[in-house]
């Protein structure tokens, strides 16, 4: 029953060896092997354990390269980018589905063949949804990339990132049941998931008690990291939220984003009072480009050179009333205040001036103790 199974998810019964698999699509064996490892699937011997399935991906692939359309290692990558997002949404269904896969609903059958009926209805609208997805996905980040074409930020691979991390998660896994850790994990994910997608955000990983996003504006980030901030913190069973975020050039690959910008970002994060979000220097500035704080010179405001925050302590003057409609501040609407903090040292980075960021009207100190 569970090679059945196999076959159904496959729609492909095992035929070939490695070698045979490699030859019939006309595919160097050690190409072939460097793909399938790249995909993430363990080294198969001399067994009989490949499809149809598998030869026609592999020649498409190989095509590719043929073709021109992709170098050998532009190919690798797409096999494993690809794999390391499948797996893990696979390994994520099958958490879902776990207890419908594993529960007979019958005295005397077996987990296979229960989990027969719901994987031969669930296939074909997964597969459908996910192609769907998928094609919604291409087609916004194509967007970004049209759209970056006349946008002297993004042509420079400068991004706004952002870190969200939940205080004292270690302490707490330990004093909570597994299940009850699970819940809080995902409702945490699921929250910042959407906060972070709805408002424009891109996020890039979860990391447990972490999340990790980006957006090509500044205002964007912010209106992010101080919804999170908001939106936990009116939840009892969530650990207090600091955010840190920065901006400036980052290197993406493979869906990831790494420099010295997401560096910085993640140690504003650890310095950071409880539920309040702190940014670099480049932000604010970043900020008063976007015109969502008051210039520096204008009445009431702060300017955001170098050493302001060891010279002024007033606030700027930017954000939102209680109906969310801008507040005008010298007749031009503001959304956002900063609020300088002392000079620091950052492990690796040297020295940093931090700002403290809020909306208009709002506590500029963290909510919780």
């Amino acid at each position: 029953m569970p090679l059945q199974l196999e076959q159904l998810i496959l729609d492909s019964g095992r035929q070939y060896t490695p070698f045979q698999a490699a030859r019939t699509a006309g595919v160097p064996m050690e190409l072939a092997s460097r793909f399938w490892r790249a995909m993430g699937f363990a080294d198969l011997g001399q067994s009989r354990a490949l499809t149809d399935a598998d030869v026609i991906a592999l020649r498409r692939l190989a095509g590719l390269v043929e073709a021109g359309l992709l170098s050998e290692t532009m190919a690798i990558q797409v096999a494993r980018s690809t794999g390391q997002t499948t797996a893990r949404l696979a390994e994520w269904q099958i958490d879902t589905f776990l207890e419908h896969l594993t529960s007979a609903s019958e005295p005397g059958l077996t987990r296979a063949e229960v989990a027969y009926p719901l994987v031969e209805l669930l296939l074909p609208e997964l597969e459908q949804f996910l192609v769907y997805v998928w094609r919604r996905q291409l087609a916004a980040v194509t967007g970004r990339v049209v759209q970056a074409a006349e946008d002297v930020d993004m042509q420079s691979g400068r991004l706004a990132v952002g870190f969200a991390d939940l205080v004292g998660f270690t302490r707490l896994s330990r004093r909570l049941e597994d299940e009850e850790l699970g819940e809080l994990v995902e409702n945490f994910e699921i929250t910042c998931a959407d906060i972070v997608a709805g408002r424009g955000g891109r996020l890039v990983k979860t990391l447990g008690d972490e999340i990790l996003y980006v957006a090509d504006e500044a205002a964007t980030a912010a209106d992010i990291g101080l919804a999170l901030v908001e939106t936990l913190g009116k939840d009892d069973t969530m650990p207090a939220l600091r955010v840190g975020m920065a901006f400036g050039a980052v290197t993406t690959r493979m869906g990831d984003v790494f420099g010295t910008t997401v560096n910085l970002a993640s140690r504003l994060t650890s310095i950071a009072p409880k539920d309040a979000v702190l940014v670099d220097g480049e932000l604010a500035a970043a900020l008063e480009r976007e015109s969502v704080v008051a210039p520096a010179g204008t009445g009431g405001t702060l300017g955001l050179g170098p050493g302001a925050a060891d010279a002024l302590s007033t606030v700027m003057a930017v954000g939102l009333d209680a109906e969310d409609r801008p507040v005008e501040v010298d007749d031009v609407p503001y959304r956002f205040q900063l609020q300088p903090m002392w000079r620091r040292p950052v492990r690796g980075l040297g020295l940093v001036e931090p700002w403290l960021l809020s909306r208009r009207g709002t506590d500029a100190e963290g909510s919780r103790g």
